[in-house]
């Protein structure tokens, strides 16, 4: 899938999005990027990761420069899920490839990613409905085992101590639903608005003085002791470069890099509201839910009292209105109780995922960052992200390199076999769950 291609299907993607129906953008976009720029540091992205990266670098006096190719938080940021998590998609794969001690540095960082969000909500005053609480879900009676000895290792292992086990009887009295045999309770992870949060950091690097230009797609970056960045209409000569587009990203790093993720498509539809009691009475307390198979479901209540719930992964892009029923009756074969209730809202977006669901940060110079890999982490890990990228251009780089020593392979069969490749790979899942 080339990158405009991807592009003309991430914009066909969210043109039913409830975040875009229910946020308040400025009333005009950033300019687009014209005639010559300096700036100690040139952020390629705008979303959740390129706007840390901005604000950890103006904390540090760093002048910063902000290129994104679309509309403010037009990718990810603005679509996704919004469950703001400690921990990693894969999180066994942080301890074989790290270590112990490794694995629980990594763990305390994400750790502070959520806490970096409720600081930065609370600083910036963001208004993007944060909710707290947190449940990771069995479905069948092979994943219970699973899910007891994941909550084991993240608390004897990895240093986490906050989770609580629910029995069968437990879990029912959390989430009014019959299909759920046991869960894990993590009353610090939560979720949001992720639209509105990211409106609320693109206006917090304003106001710390980052310079943000939209509509600027970055054309090339020309490598060196003062690297040059490219775009049709202007160019940013700087110190540092920041690459933080992850799937949408396209040709601008080199193909050893990009290759090592893969965009995948993920799906969400929210309903019309229910009415306080009606949605209060679905989970106690409005945690957010998710189980723990490889194509998983992830639903939560909004302040506005739907239930946005979403899954059914893709590599090929299928429009949300072709999806739409099949998620409904998906929500309805976890609520029974909401088969009355119509669908308002179905979007998607495009997730970036490494092979082992690992983060992938790096560096192509001494001078050049990327961040990539969130693998449908990123509310959290891309404030994390950005932290220790602004801390290594600042000479102090052992958490970028402990993330950076994460090993990575890349997906086989280039740009245009990869869809079909994936296509592949997740039919053989899907088969394996049914058994």
């Amino acid at each position: 899938m080339t990158a405009d291609t991807l592009d003309q299907r991430a914009d066909a993607l969210a043109r039913n999005s409830y975040y875009e129906a229910t946020a308040t953008r400025p009333p005009a976009d950033d300019p687009t990027l014209e005639g010559i720029h300096e700036a100690d540091v040139c952020v390629i992205g705008a979303g959740f990761a390129g706007l840390s990266v901005a604000l950890e670098c103006r904390a540090r006096g760093l002048s910063v420069i902000v290129l994104d190719a679309h509309r403010p938080r037009w990718g990810a940021s603005g679509r996704n899920g919004g469950q703001t998590l400690a921990g990693f998609a894969k999180d066994e794969i942080i301890e074989q490839q790290l270590g112990l001690e490794g694995a629980r540095a990594a763990w305390a960082m994400s750790i502070e990613g959520v806490a970096l969000v409720r600081e930065r909500i609370e600083r910036y005053g963001i208004d993007c409905d944060f909710t707290q609480g947190y449940l990771t879900v069995a479905t069948k009676p092979k994943r219970v085992p699973d899910l007891r000895a994941w909550m084991d290792a993240v608390s004897s292992r990895w240093g986490y101590e906050h989770l609580s086990w629910l029995d069968t009887d437990a879990i029912h009295a959390r989430v009014a639903s019959p299909r759920y045999l046991a869960g894990v309770y993590d009353p610090f992870s939560g979720h949001l608005h992720p639209l509105k949060y990211c409106l609320g950091l693109a206006q917090a690097a304003r106001r710390e003085g980052a310079s943000l230009f939209a509509h600027s797609p970055v054309l090339k970056v020309v490598r060196g002791t003062r690297p040059v960045v490219h775009t049709a209409t202007g160019e940013v000569r700087c110190r540092f470069v920041a690459a933080c587009g992850n799937a949408t990203l396209g040709d601008v790093l080199p193909s050893v890099v990009a290759s090592r993720i893969a965009p995948i498509a993920s799906y969400i539809v929210a309903t019309e509201p229910l009415g306080k009691a009606r949605a209060d009475a679905l989970i106690a307390g409005r945690a957010a839910v998710c189980d723990n198979n490889f194509f998983l479901d992830y639903f939560r209540v909004s302040a506005d009292h739907r239930v946005l719930f979403g899954g059914r992964a893709s590599s090929t892009g299928a429009s949300p209105g072709q999806l739409t029923e099949e998620i409904r009756q998906r929500m309805v074969s976890v609520f029974p109780q909401l088969s009355d209730v119509r669908v308002e809202f179905a979007w998607g977006g495009f997730v970036d995922v490494t092979r082992n669901r690992a983060p992938d940060f790096g560096a192509i110079d001494p001078n050049y960052y990327y961040v990539q890999g969130f693998s449908g982490h990123g509310v959290a890990l891309t404030g994390i992200a950005g932290r220790v990228v602004a801390q290594a251009m600042a000479g102090e780089s052992a958490a970028f390199d402990l993330f950076a020593a994460l090993r990575h392979k890349r997906f086989p069969g280039g740009p245009a076999l990869r869809g079909p490749a994936l296509e592949l790979g997740m039919l053989y899942h899907r088969i394996r769950e049914l058994l």
